[in-house]
């Protein structure tokens, strides 16, 4: 027999045989048990509703519609109104490779010859390097003319003791533009967050975002008491409260580490910033013990010494004397911090000290730095300065042959050798110290119960829910 090829007609159409051929007794043996099956089922599923107890209308608690029609004016029933005035802002974050000509195409600004000024300009050079990153924004009015164009090309840093932003704005000027730097403060917030070490201490800060420098903080407070490069273990967990910065919400920077509590090998281990003064501040455990002592041993991060402190030839005036103090030879510039809490009693050129600084510290201690090549603008006669805060810079002013930093440590105006001195431990809060200490630090105790409950309650196993 020849089997042709059938159209998708013939393929798909039933003939009339197939129709009229009668059900074999199996297959109608089978559709008599469906249709039986999905009787009963019915018949059940009617017999299951009918045995749900209706609820009981008259225990029902009354209900009540009420219904106050208010009558508004028509200055009420305008829901907004565009301002004519109001500019229309658009943004841009430079990406790497961008150029000038890139970033304002995609901000849409067509204003004649402003790519030209800013690439001429003098005033305009802070956009001669693009940052990727970095934000551009341009607003118009409702004809598509520039008003403005900033280039936020800082977005934190330290000016006079606080967090600024710093902007190149350009506005039109009759035929040309203008551009000025413009600087405007940040705003303090306050964050927390917590984590888990999974692997190492900043893989685990990155997931729960967590500015590097936070976590720099971290390790700086408590690692006297943990070594964060051998003592992790998977399943420590940290929580932490700190400040950022922001500018017209956007992130500037973060600021200080405020509080952490940290879990490692089943124990607690935790620090508070307190600042009795408002000024200067320490870290200190839950119970208000400090976590550092009250004194540095060198002004210097990273340096070797080159004079010890008791007699030796004067290398200038080529006389056998009396060293009061200890050299640190470092290159010029290298950054001289303050070794304690207190208050500067000079700052200054003096003699053969050349620029110096003076501070006075709690008791009859006081430290002397000598030689600097400059001080710190903000570092004056009655500033309070902190442990570690920057006063200056070394160099090799007044009697000097060479860039050093002349350190002395004073006790009643009298010079000690600061290698071999007993230096003071931390001092202890006084009595309304320690109150203050705690209504300061309650807030940051409570935000670090409620992530530590946060973190339990993530652990926990929850329910199992069936899903398809």
């Amino acid at each position: 027999m020849y089997r042709g090829s059938h159209s998708p007609a013939d393929r798909s159409a039933p003939s009339t045989a197939a129709l009229s051929r009668p059900e074999s007794p199996r297959r109608v043996g089978w559709i008599r048990r469906t249709l039986l099956v999905t009787t009963v089922g019915l018949f059940a599923g009617a017999a299951a509703l009918g045995m749900v107890q209706q609820p009981d209308h008259a225990k029902l608690p009354e209900s009540r519609q009420i219904q106050t029609v208010l009558s508004l004016g028509a200055d009420q029933l305008r829901v907004s109104e565009a301002s004519a005035e109001a500019p229309y802002v658009s943004e841009t974050r430079i990406r790497s490779g961008d150029t000038l000509a890139t970033v304002l195409q995609r901000l849409d600004v067509d204003a004649p010859g402003l790519q030209r000024f800013l690439t001429h300009a003098p005033s305009a050079r802070s956009i001669y390097k693009l940052y990727p990153g970095r934000s551009v924004q341009a607003a118009t009015d409702a004809e598509g003319n520039l008003l403005w164009l900033r280039y936020i090309h800082t977005p934190g840093q330290e000016v006079d003791g606080q967090v600024a932003t710093k902007m190149l704005v350009v506005t039109p000027s009759d035929d040309t533009y203008k551009a000025e730097e413009v600087t405007e403060n940040t705003d303090l917030q306050t964050r927390v967050a917590a984590g888990t070490i999974r692997s190492s201490l900043f893989g685990a800060t990155d997931a729960a975002g967590i500015p590097d420098s936070i976590t720099q903080q971290m390790a700086d407070v408590l690692g006297a008491k943990i070594d964060f490069l051998r003592d992790l273990q998977p399943g420590d967990q940290f929580r932490v409260v700190y400040e950022v910065r922001s500018h017209e919400g956007r992130y500037a920077g973060a600021g200080r580490l405020l509080a952490v509590e940290f879990i490692n090998k089943g124990k607690a281990h935790n620090a508070v910033w307190f600042s009795p003064d408002g000024k200067t501040g320490n870290y200190y455990s839950f119970d208000g013990v400090s976590l550092r002592g009250e004194f540095l041993r060198t002004a210097l991060k990273f340096t070797r010494i080159s004079s010890t402190f008791g007699g030796r030839m004067h290398p200038i005036h080529r006389t056998w004397t009396g060293h009061k103090g200890v050299d640190y030879a470092a290159p010029t510039g290298t950054p001289v911090h303050a070794t304690a809490d207190g208050t500067i009693e000079f700052a200054g050129w003096q003699n053969g000290y050349g620029n110096v600084v003076i501070i006075k510290h709690h008791g009859k201690i006081s430290t002397l730095y000598a030689h600097q090549s400059r001080i710190v603008s903000d570092i004056k006669v009655g500033t309070k300065v902190s442990q570690g805060q920057l006063i200056g810079y070394v160099g090799s002013t007044g009697w000097s042959t060479g860039p050093h930093l002349h350190y002395e440590f004073r006790i009643d105006n009298k010079p000690v050798d600061p290698l071999s001195a007993d230096l003071p431990v931390s001092r202890p809060l006084e009595a309304n110290e320690a109150r203050k200490f705690q209504a300061a630090t309650a807030t940051y105790k409570q935000q670090l119960a409620l992530m530590t409950a946060y973190q339990q309650d993530a652990l926990e196993p929850g329910p199992t829910l069936a899903s398809r």
